[in-house]
């Protein structure tokens, strides 16, 4: 299906156009239903490239027969943006069961457009940290020393030791220079 974000009502009208042929939306839908196609939401993300999932999937095959205790000095952080305008999501498309995640069917969404609000936490075997509400504004290195690793990160390394190894998504921030000085 070429349009695959078209109603019912629109294939229906375009039919209509091309062929003179009055075909009602219900006939339209059940016949996408009888070739396997339902309208479901788009899955909506952010792509990642050929490199992150090549980096990925090394880190997990590296990892994956670690044990129980080695796991248990990882803290993993990681910080969500959730928007404040209004996004109903209410746009459909067409697509088979199964299918959710082909490129056909992802929408992918602008990187953090728009107000918004921001959380973070950390998850660790036995363990994790309170979410943090990023009150204003945006992530800058500063502020995930100051408000993350000070307060919550540096009590996990009290915690467990010099020994913990902290995860996070290689953000912008989390690389900037003072980020690194203070975890040195």
């Amino acid at each position: 299906m070429r349009n695959r974000g078209a109603t019912a009502s629109q294939l229906s009208c375009d039919l209509y156009a091309a062929t003179r042929t009055h075909v009602s939306r219900v006939t339209v839908s059940k016949r996408l239903h009888e070739t396997g196609l339902f309208a479901r939401r788009p899955a909506v993300c952010v792509l990642l490239t050929s490199t992150n999932r090549r980096v990925r999937l090394a880190w997990c095959r590296e990892h994956r027969d670690w044990s129980m205790d080695q796991w248990a000095i990882v803290l993993f952080t990681d910080e969500s943006r959730f928007s404040l305008n209004t996004d109903s999501r209410r746009e459909f498309i067409w697509r088979e069961p199964g299918t959710r995640y082909l490129p056909s069917n992802v929408r992918v969404i602008d990187h953090y457009g728009g107000g918004g609000l921001i959380v973070s936490a950390g998850i660790m075997l036995d363990g994790r940290t309170p979410l943090h509400v990023f009150e204003r504004g945006t992530l800058t290195g500063v502020r995930y020393r100051d408000e993350i690793l000070e307060p919550y990160v540096r009590l996990f390394r009290g915690a467990v030791g010099p020994e913990l190894i902290l995860m996070d998504d290689n953000a912008k921030p989390h690389r900037a220079h003072l980020v690194d000085e203070f975890l040195e």
